[in-house]
């Protein structure tokens, strides 16, 4: 301790100070603490998160007088103009029996992935005055929007039950697999959401390009396509397009809902790889700038 001028109790050191905020589990503002620490935390706040996320999806459509029924609408307009450009004017139905159920599925699927990653890259930047007012672990942002924007898929996910009796398709026992597909393609979505929100708050030109990224993954996931029926000879390219992380949770809900494609258990441990890669990179990935958000 250094002897202060005028009477004053004399001051600490640098490191006393650090040893006395240690001892009272006192933080610097602004500070990363550790991996597993973080990881706790955000744990611990799950509840909050939840509540979080249900009210931003229940406030989705809140000023629209039809309210959440969009969310039933909306893709049945959507498969209704694709099916319109691709199933019958480009003629993409090659390969499949049951295009409507496939188109269907991919609509709905992707469309989650599609919202998920746009606003979840954005969830920091565009959250500032939060992110600088309160304390709390800022993954919980992204995170959130993955999570809102799921269960504001949810009743789509639902008209898809209606759309294979529509189409018909019988229910079977893989249906009970649905959940753990939209759980799977959640987990890989955190991920990639967590680590576009770093990229996007490093550098915010970056926002521009993921309107395009967006675009090009929807015509390369076979969301309107038979991936296998359209580059039958091409095994590499095939495989690539495939196993992608937009791809493969389309292909996991049409072997979960369609008779035509048989469950391949290879696809789900693939699937599950990339979900827990992806949120434990992401998620690292984020943490190694938490002390930078909200910084000018």
């Amino acid at each position: 301790m250094s002897q202060a001028p005028d009477g004053a109790p004399p001051a600490l050191s640098a490191q006393a100070a650090r040893d006395l905020a240690g001892r009272f589990g006192l933080e610097r503002l602004g500070g990363r603490p550790p991996f597993g620490t973080y990881v706790k935390r955000l744990w611990q706040r799950r509840s909050f998160l939840w509540t979080l996320s249900s009210a931003q999806a229940a406030e989705k459509n809140a000023e629209d007088r039809l309210g959440a029924l969009w969310s039933l609408f909306n893709p049945l307009f959507l498969v209704a103009s694709y099916f319109l450009i691709f199933g019958l004017l480009l003629n993409t139905r090659a390969g499949v029996e049951n295009y409507v159920g496939f188109l269907s599925i991919g609509v709905v699927v992707f469309g989650y992935s599609s919202a998920a990653i746009t606003r979840g890259a954005k969830a920091i930047v565009s959250n500032l005055n939060l992110v600088r007012a309160l304390r709390f672990p800022r993954a919980m942002l992204p995170l959130g929007v993955v999570i809102s924007e799921g269960l504001a898929t949810l009743p789509a996910f639902l008209v898809l039950l209606v759309v294979m009796f529509a189409t018909g398709e019988s229910p079977k026992l893989g249906w009970l697999l649905l959940p753990v597909a939209f759980a799977l393609q959640a987990a890989i979505l955190g991920g990639l959401v967590l680590m576009g929100a770093r990229l996007l708050n490093a550098s915010r030109d970056l926002g521009n390009l993921i309107p395009v990224g967006i675009r090009l993954l929807r015509y390369i996931s076979g969301v309107f396509f038979s991936i296998e029926a359209q580059v039958p000879d091409q095994e590499v390219v095939r495989s690539l397009l495939s196993f992608q992380p937009l791809a493969l949770p389309i292909t996991l809900v049409r072997e979960s809902l369609m008779a035509e494609y048989p469950i391949e258990w290879g696809n789900w441990v693939i699937a599950l790889a990339w979900a827990l890669g992806l949120m434990s990179v992401g998620l690292w990935v984020f943490w190694r700038d938490e002390a930078n958000y909200g910084r000018a």
